[in-house]
């Protein structure tokens, strides 16, 4: 027996945690000074009050969980005798994981039978979403964790996510971007396209003006790299911007015969926060990063 885990930073909800059966890990954020915990101080996100606040010029911040979250996570399977699969967002995003591994000592040393497994999505948001949406449909389906580990020794490179800067000023200070400024000029109206490279970081790789050609440049890099695109998900993460959701949409219909399987996701707050609002990235299946 074993429990899966996924996170909020893979845009993972409790609705879907629900359908599949899996825990939800919650990533917090701290806006205007009060810690915020994902669906635990709110049942719904509601994507264009928290991207207005963004709007008005508030920077959130994020930091990692303390070692006790994870042992109040896990702690509670490994007594009723089950091992642990998490899926999770990019472990070179993010020091929570060194968090979780003092966790885990702690937790080995009473619990020396038990082992939580992961799989390191290395991405975020709907990147991270893409690769753990269907580890959930393999467990659904009863897959054992070696099956879906082997899965993952060669898929997880192979869910690429491409997505463009709005406001540079997120990003900026964010400063998970590799490469972001010399792509930023200084010019209006510059989007920066990013992509979540294998080692699981942001990297800057291109540049469109203006909106339109950033989602067209986005369109160039599915049909490059898209293999088998037709038989797997195609997400469309936005930070609320569903009407440019729904124009990346309509591209990616067009260029292929309307035969997608098309889902929506809004990035999460606590990943939101580092994006900023105005923001479509695209992740499906490729034949790389």
């Amino acid at each position: 027996m074993y429990s899966l885990f996924v996170d909020t930073d893979s845009d993972m909800t409790p609705e879907l945690c629900e359908k599949y059966g899996a825990h939800l890990i919650i990533m917090p954020y701290t806006i205007n000074g009060k810690e915020v915990k994902p669906y635990i101080d709110f049942d719904k996100f509601n994507g264009k009050e928290f991207y207005d606040i963004l709007r008005s010029g508030v920077l959130p911040v994020t930091a990692a969980l303390p070692p006790q979250n994870y042992i109040e996570y896990f702690e509670p399977e490994f007594k009723k005798g089950n091992d642990i699969l998490y899926v999770h967002f990019s472990a070179a995003m993010s020091g929570t994981f060194n968090s979780m591994r003092l966790a885990l000592e702690e937790l080995y040393a009473k619990y020396p039978e038990r082992k939580v497994y992961t799989i390191d999505t290395k991405s975020i948001t709907a990147g991270s979403y893409g690769v753990t949406i269907e580890v959930c449909d393999m467990y659904k389906q009863g897959k054992s964790i070696e099956e879906i580990q082997k899965w993952a020794e060669t898929e997880v490179e192979k869910f690429p996510i491409y997505f463009y800067a709005d406001n540079l000023k997120f990003f900026a200070k964010s400063g998970r971007v590799s490469g972001f400024k010399a792509f930023m000029g200084g010019l209006v109206g510059i989007k920066p396209i990013i992509h979540v490279s294998s080692e699981g970081k942001m990297v800057s790789i291109d540049k469109g003006r203006g909106r339109q050609v950033a989602l067209k440049k986005i369109l160039d890099y599915v049909v490059n790299l898209q293999d088998h695109i037709e038989d797997h998900r195609v997400i469309i993460g936005h930070t609320d911007a569903m009407e440019l959701a729904k124009e990346m949409e309509a591209m990616l219909q067009k260029q292929f015969n309307n035969k997608l399987n098309i889902e929506f996701v809004e990035v999460n707050p606590t990943i939101g926060g580092h994006c900023g609002p105005d923001c479509i990235g695209v992740c499906f299946h490729g034949i790389h990063r």
